[in-house]
């Protein structure tokens, strides 16, 4: 039986991995090529990821609730609702990205200093934070395509189209950031305008997609809403806290990691897109993973969110522990490749060698928190998102920084996520469901 749910879960999982190493690949590659425009577009970008990550913070707490509602809804056999609840969510939750982007540009100018940013980074900023926002906003929606796809059972799709717009990502990153002939490029805002393009293509084909299917409909809106409200935001509220705790932890890391420099500050950023890019499988996992496990809360088959969480945990920590130490050995050859500045290339290397091989413990803390939603525990879920980040990781972060500057400041990360990811595993073992 563990054999055929691991076979299960591998052909429910690789698409989203595939998707998702696309898509973060190209975020690093993306900050490669602005390294090659100078320390100070870096440190600019960099600036703008607690930002962004806000933005996606949102989104995924409201793609978990999207997921999770709609797979217990699809599990106890009412399509019809699930086809209306589809449709609402996607509007509303489209409605409200935009209004939290719309927000962040107009307090651009109040939030940034907040950061640390000189008036050197807050130029650089104001010119590439427009079209950022407009990227995030389209990623967003097609972001709840792919919850939708996935409450659905198809991981497939969504993996395709991560492929397809990272492709044109990537073709199109150095294009207008570089420019062609003649032309001399956008520069640092030329990354912001080929995310933009390339969520659009995949919008379009989303879209496309989406229209073949009857999963959604129109009739019965107001009142699904007045039904669903409850549960969803039962749902949404705790993990949208539990997905904004991260942003607002990374705001105050940036803020310790600014009062080491703008080369520290460089670095940080490479060693933060790299971070997304080697939790490739925890965070294809945290997609595919809690649509089943709802439905198996749904139908209450304890059994089986058993021996999946086992599963899970066990890929996760060989995996990623595997990974984190091949690329530990490999962190001067890796951060030559990714930077061209000499400093900023020694301090990136350093935060490799400490932060990568702790990203088992994390990717462990990781699933368990997006399981939690699944399983009808949200409130755990966003304790234990708080106690990851305030009690295991920034406590951590600042007392080696204040103690040995960056490598104290890389020694206290790891150290952080190791204890977040042991105390995670004990919540989750307190509150499995029972086997029989």
């Amino acid at each position: 039986m563990n054999e055929s749910l691991g076979r299960r879960l591998w052909r429910q999982t690789w698409p989203m991995a595939i998707g998702v190493m696309a898509l973060l690949g190209f975020q690093l590659v993306d900050s490669a090529f602005i390294a090659r425009l100078g320390t100070a577009p870096l440190a600019a970008q960099t600036f703008t990821f607690p930002l962004s990550f806000l933005i996606i913070g949102v989104q995924v707490g409201m793609g978990i609730a999207i997921a999770a509602q709609l797979s217990r809804v699809l599990g106890a056999g009412d399509d019809a609702r699930a086809r209306r609840l589809g449709s609402l969510v996607l509007g509303v939750a489209s409605i409200v990205i935009a209004v939290l982007a719309l927000l962040l540009w107009s307090w651009q100018a109040t939030l940034f200093p907040l950061l640390g940013a000189e008036p050197a980074s807050l130029s650089l900023i104001r010119a590439y934070w427009g079209p950022q926002l407009l990227s995030a906003w389209l990623g967003a929606l097609v972001y709840f395509g792919y919850s939708l796809f996935r409450a659905h059972g198809d991981t497939r799709l969504p993996g395709k189209l991560m492929v397809v717009t990272s492709l044109i990502n990537l073709v199109l990153d150095p294009l207008l950031i570089f420019g062609v002939g003649d032309w001399q490029g956008l520069g640092l805002p030329g990354a912001a305008w080929a995310t933009v393009l390339a969520f659009a293509c995949g919008l379009v084909l989303l879209t496309g997609r989406l229209a073949r299917h009857d999963w959604l409909a129109w009739q019965g809106l107001a009142a699904e809403a007045r039904r669903s409200a409850p549960g969803f935001a039962g749902i949404a509220a705790p993990a949208m806290i539990s997905q904004l705790m991260p942003p607002l932890a990374a705001m105050l890391s940036t803020r310790i990691v600014a009062t080491l420099g703008e080369t520290s500050v460089a670095a940080w950023g490479l060693a933060s897109r790299l971070e997304t890019v080697s939790l490739m499988l925890v965070l294809a996992l945290t997609m595919s993973l809690p649509p089943w496990l709802g439905r198996c809360h749904g139908a209450g088959d304890g059994a089986t969110i058993r021996r999946l969480m086992r599963l899970a945990a066990r890929v996760i920590l060989g995996w990623q522990l595997a990974l984190g130490i091949v690329l530990a050995v490999a962190a001067p050859w890796l951060a030559l490749l990714l930077s061209g500045n000499p400093e900023v290339r020694d301090e990136l290397a350093l935060l490799i060698r400490f932060l990568l091989p702790s990203y088992a413990l994390l990717g462990l803390c990781m699933v368990v928190v997006s399981a939690g939603n699944a399983l009808g525990w949200p409130m755990g879920a966003m304790l234990m998102s708080g106690a990851r980040l305030f009690v295991c990781y920034l406590p951590c972060l600042w007392l080696g920084s204040q103690l040995a500057g960056m490598t104290g400041l890389a020694m206290g990360a790891a150290v952080g996520n190791v204890l977040a990811g042991t105390l995670a595993w004990g919540l989750y073992r307190r509150r499995r469901p029972a086997a029989e």
